[in-house]
């Protein structure tokens, strides 16, 4: 006999490359997952995956359980979910994966209330710096901030975001300020590397006479984490270039100062990505209804576009 919890592990299983990465995605120990993977194999009298190394590739066996599982899933989630609204009731399991930083400001408080509010359902909250490295099937919601990879996912916009290159007070007094995406060569630049984008090219386009420039900076210090690069730039380390929803308050409060007046990089709209299989869900529309609720209008557009511009 195979049941549903089953099925959800091995599908695990199956979308990761190792027993490690499917230990890191279930929240448990390596061992703990070799030990139910043994024992679904045993109870199937079957071998499910070859492991090669520290990798791991499906048997026949495995492959079939795991598209036949997936099916099954999707239509008993499917069942489930129209059932439940049929009683007025939202339920089943949502994954969420986000950004680190905007999702621990604004996903995890949407998160926490749409659980308040639908208490038949249970939530898993993913933060991560590089989220598109995370497998799909680890997720049923995927935030992302920036520029959008090609996709055929299905794309919604949930708040207009802008790019703002910006230095602290102390360090425009002792290094200038720039007005020329040129001039930035110049000066200390601070890097910030996610989701494998090419870090060092920063683009700018006049937003009055329709001109661009691409500049290649070479910055003195670079981290993963863009919350590491704010607290550098507030410490008057050199020039970042980040989401206005991450240094809109800085600006307002005096901390940051918005440079290049007239230049702007390109916007990092904040969308949510679903697979097409999953996106009339009633749990996936009632978080979207709540998260949407959160950014609008976007909080960070508080902040007056004369803040932003001093």
């Amino acid at each position: 006999m195979i049941s549903s919890d089953d099925l959800h592990f091995f599908s695990t299983v199956a979308a990761s490359e190792s027993l490690t990465n499917a230990a890191r995605t279930l929240g448990v120990t390596p061992s703990a997952v070799t030990q139910r993977l043994q024992q679904l194999e045993q109870r199937l009298h079957v071998h499910l995956i070859n492991r090669s190394g520290r990798h791991i590739t499906l048997t026949d066996e495995g492959a079939l359980l795991a598209e036949r599982g997936r099916q099954l899933l999707e239509e008993l989630s499917s069942l489930n979910d129209m059932m439940g609204f049929r009683r007025g009731v939202v339920s089943g399991h949502l994954k969420i994966l986000a950004p680190m930083g905007f999702g621990r400001r604004y996903v995890a408080p949407a998160a926490a209330a749409f659980q308040e509010q639908h208490p038949n359902t249970t939530l898993s909250l993913s933060l991560s710096e590089s989220p598109w490295q995370m497998s799909d099937a680890s997720w049923d919601l995927l935030i992302h901030v920036g520029e959008l990879r090609d996709s055929s996912l299905v794309v919604r916009t949930l708040a207009p975001n802008d790019r703002i290159v910006c230095a602290s007070p102390r360090y425009v007094q002792e290094h200038g300020m720039p007005t020329h995406p040129e001039e930035l060569r110049s000066h200390n630049c601070i890097a910030l590397r996610e989701n494998n984008e090419d870090v060092t090219l920063w683009r700018f386009i006049h937003v009055g006479r329709n001109e661009l420039v691409n500049i290649r900076i070479e910055p003195r210090v670079t981290s993963n984490n863009g919350e590491i690069t704010r607290i550098w730039a507030l410490a008057g380390m050199g020039v970042i270039m980040r989401s206005e929803w991450h240094v809109a308050d800085d600006i307002k409060a005096g901390r940051l100062v918005s440079l290049l007046d007239g230049w702007q990089p390109p916007s990092a709209n904040i969308v949510v990505l679903m697979h097409s299989r999953d996106e009339r869900a009633a749990r996936i529309q009632g978080f979207l209804k709540i998260l949407s609720s959160a950014l609008t209008p976007p909080p960070w557009r508080s902040v007056s576009e004369e803040s932003r511009q001093k």
